[in-house]
C-alpha cells in the first residue's frame, strides 16, 4: 500500500500530471474501504464461501457458547485441556484460548466428551465467520433466534463439508508379487 502511495504521490513525481492526483486519491480510497471491512466481509466480497468448499483440513476449534453449559459441566473441556480452553469471564462458558491443538489427544477427548456437542472442528476462515456471528449473538439485547438458527445451520454445513474434505492423496507403495512364495 505504502509503495503505491509513494509511486503516485505528487511530491515524489515532479512531472505534475493530473492523473497522479486522481490515482493517489483512488489508492487512499481503496485503503480506507478495505480497512473498514471486517475479515468476514472481505471473504464475502471475494465470493469465497468457506462452508461450501473448505480450504484446508479442519483443525481449528470453535465453541458454540450459546449451547455451552460452562462451569457446571461434569465433563469440562477446561479441566480436560486447560492449555486450549478457558472459561469466559462474562458468560461463564468455555472459550478457546489458543488454536493449533486440533490433533492433541486431550483436545480430542474434550471435543468427544462434550455433553452438549458444542465444540467443533472448523477451518480458519470458517472460524472467523462463526466467531463474528457468535459475538453478535452474545452482544444483542433483543431476540436473536434467527442469528442462532444461522449459527446452527453454518455449523451443520461446516461439519458435513469438512468431513468431505479430501487431503492430497498419499502415494501408495508399489506392490510387487514377483518375489513372493505362494503356498
Amino acid at each position: 500500500m505504502s509503495r503505491q502511495v509513494k509511486q503516485f504521490h505528487p511530491d515524489v513525481r515532479k512531472d505534475g500530471a493530473n492523473s497522479d492526483t486522481i490515482m493517489i486519491r483512488r489508492v487512499i480510497q481503496a485503503y480506507e474501504m478495505l480497512s473498514n471491512y471486517r475479515k468476514s466481509e472481505i471473504i464475502e466480497r471475494e465470493c469465497l464461501d468457506p462452508f461450501d468448499e473448505p480450504e484446508c483440513e479442519a483443525l481449528d476449534i470453535f465453541v458454540n457458547e450459546v449451547l455451552c453449559v460452562g462451569k457446571g459441566c461434569p465433563y469440562s473441556c477446561v479441566n480436560r485441556a486447560p492449555h486450549a480452553f478457558t472459561f469466559a469471564s462474562s458468560t461463564g462458558t468455555a472459550r478457546v484460548t489458543s488454536q493449533g491443538h486440533g490433533e492433541d489427544y486431550q483436545v480430542q477427548q474434550a471435543v468427544g466428551q462434550c455433553p452438549r456437542s458444542c465444540i467443533h472442528y472448523v477451518t480458519p476462515s470458517q472460524r472467523l465467520i462463526l466467531e463474528e456471528l457468535l459475538h453478535s449473538i452474545l452482544e444483542m439485547p433483543y431476540d436473536c433466534s434467527a442469528e442462532a438458527d444461522l449459527l446452527y445451520a453454518l455449523l451443520v454445513k461446516a461439519k458435513y463439508e469438512n468431513n468431505r474434505y479430501q487431503k492430497t492423496p498419499k502415494k501408495q507403495p508399489k506392490v510387487s508379487t514377483q518375489n513372493v512364495d505362494w503356498f
